[in-house]
């Protein structure tokens, strides 16, 4: 198939080499096309290459990636989505298949117009593995593979052709799941570094300065689980209210995690093999250390994320207190004024967002 791979960063690179090492004709639509290699590869933790593949054509220009795209993956950060979509929608045919790696963070309302051109849109839940570029154009660092990929599809009667795809690509079973939602209400993210970051730079405001930033997953703190805790079944509650909706695929972390209780989440988060090493978002100052908040665990996970849910709570009037002291917590020490807003894109009621996501 003629596959189009939007952005060349961690995801990105990893999809580019496992469509391509699969012999799919891969185009890479970046902004730095000059520093990619033909050939591409993805390595384990110890640098040995598990797979790699050649790359068809990498390019800036819009027509040459997708107007002949059969499948185009977008792994751009969420707050993109609206502008890439800008620069897709005008090249998308009936029968296009457009998927939103992940398929959190609103990206499905920023690509209305392809729905309505006839195109497919399908998101996975989470990312096939932890990705980390070790050569930009050229290395990708995979890690950590799941055992199973879940996806969802609007309209959804194209769930089960995305899965076969995605399976064929990355050898694992696909999972379909019973409606998008399930992917826009995933609390993944949106939970799990929201809580992290709140409790690491719970006291931070102009002038403080950390002498030293702890781990963000190795050395997490019994704090930061009770709070994901409570926010995690304010998700749950929020799904019970969607009744409408089957959302059994929007599973608690609690058993995502495997944790009945807080301390157990520590001690599991603590120990993922695949999370060691991996710093909190920090910045170098005079004396010490300050949070990152032009990190995407700041700009994306707040703003596309825990917003999201807070979003719909709020429509639906399902109890959500932690979850927008949490998100009030980023607005006030960040002064972030950028905010996924359903209203945008006409889903202002709940009437109409049901009707969009039960297409």
């Amino acid at each position: 198939m003629n596959i189009t791979i939007v952005g060349g960063g961690n995801i990105g690179t990893q999809f580019a080499v496992h469509c391509a090492y699969k012999r799919h004709a891969v185009t890479v639509f970046t902004s730095k096309p000059e520093r990619f290699s033909q050939t591409v590869r993805c390595v384990d933790a110890q640098g040995n290459e598990t797979c790699c593949g050649e790359l068809s054509c990498v390019t800036s220009d819009p027509e040459t990636a997708f107007s002949q795209a059969q499948v185009i993956f977008v792994t751009v950060p969420a707050d993109c989505m609206a502008q890439y979509a800008r620069l897709i929608t005008p090249y998308v045919r009936p029968g296009v298949m457009v998927g939103l790696i992940p398929g959190t963070g609103g990206g499905e309302c920023a690509f209305r117009e392809c729905l309505d051109k006839g195109a497919v849109l399908f998101g996975l839940q989470r990312v096939p593995a932890v990705a980390r570029l070790a050569e930009y154009g050229r290395t990708v660092c995979s890690t950590g593979y799941r055992p199973e990929l879940f996806a969802a599809a609007l309209p959804k009667k194209h769930t089960q052709d995305c899965c076969r795809l995605l399976s064929e690509i990355f050898d694992m079973p696909c999972t379909p799941l019973p409606d998008y939602l399930n992917l826009t209400l995933t609390p993944s993210n949106p939970i799990l570094h929201t809580t992290r970051l709140r409790t690491l730079f719970g006291d931070f405001a102009p002038g403080v300065v950390y002498d030293r930033i702890p781990l963000f997953y190795q050395q997490w703190s019994d704090e930061s689980s009770r709070l994901l805790f409570v926010c995690d079944d304010e998700v749950q509650q929020l799904c019970k209210k969607l009744s409408m909706f089957d959302l059994s695929g929007v599973r608690s972390l609690k058993e995502h995690y495997e944790s009945k209780t807080p301390e157990a989440l520590t001690q599991k988060i603590s120990h993922i093999p695949a999370f060691q090493g991996l710093p909190s978002p920090q910045k170098a100052v005079d004396g010490g250390y300050i949070p990152d908040l032009q990190s995407r665990y700041f700009t994306a996970d707040f703003s596309y994320g825990l917003s999201i849910l807070v979003q719909v709570a709020q429509l639906f009037g399902s109890p959500c207190p932690n979850m927008e002291e949490t998100l009030q917590w980023y607005r006030d020490i960040s002064g972030d004024s950028r905010m996924f807003r359903f209203a945008d894109w006409g889903l202002d009621d709940p009437a109409t967002f049901i009707s969009f996501y039960r297409q």
